[in-house]
């Protein structure tokens, strides 16, 4: 009976996020792409996240002949809190470290996405670090904020 509800609030989610990208929080940013990353990696590191990668899509699109809008991916995380969250949940793992897409639409717009911890509670049926999934979700939505906003 668990596992039918957990099917069946995992399906809940992902029909209602279907235009949000599926378990991504979205959000506006105030700046370029580039400056976006570089605000958003200022605050993590000045908050003691390791900060492990930063991709920049656009380029190595560019390397192979192909032309894509400014895209970069940092990858990003600190031991502490993930590694609880893996005791909870191990396969919670190939979501870890938190990754954050910013990105440039059509009409110019710069956006800033991440996971949703509360998707990856369902995906994974996370159970017994509530308190850890909020922390991140604070955490998370406090570093978006401060790197997109005006």
């Amino acid at each position: 009976m668990k596992k039918i509800l957990m099917t069946l609030s995992l399906t809940v989610l992902l029909t209602l996020n279907a235009n949000a990208g599926e378990g991504m929080i979205t959000i506006k940013s105030a700046h370029s792409v580039s400056e976006t990353a570089n605000r958003l990696e200022s605050i993590l590191q000045s908050k003691g996240m390791t900060v492990m990668k930063r991709i920049d899509h656009a380029a190595g699109a560019s390397r192979v002949g192909q032309q894509l809008r400014p895209t970069e991916l940092l990858v990003f995380g600190n031991p502490k809190i993930g590694t609880p969250l893996m005791q909870c949940s191990q396969t919670i793992a190939i979501d870890l470290p938190q990754k954050a897409l910013i990105w440039e639409d059509e009409a110019g717009q710069v956006w800033l996405a991440y996971n949703d911890p509360q998707f990856l509670k369902l995906r994974h049926g996370t159970e017994g670090c509530d308190e850890v999934l909020a922390r991140v979700a604070t955490a998370l939505g406090n570093f978006a904020a401060a790197a997109t906003a005006q």
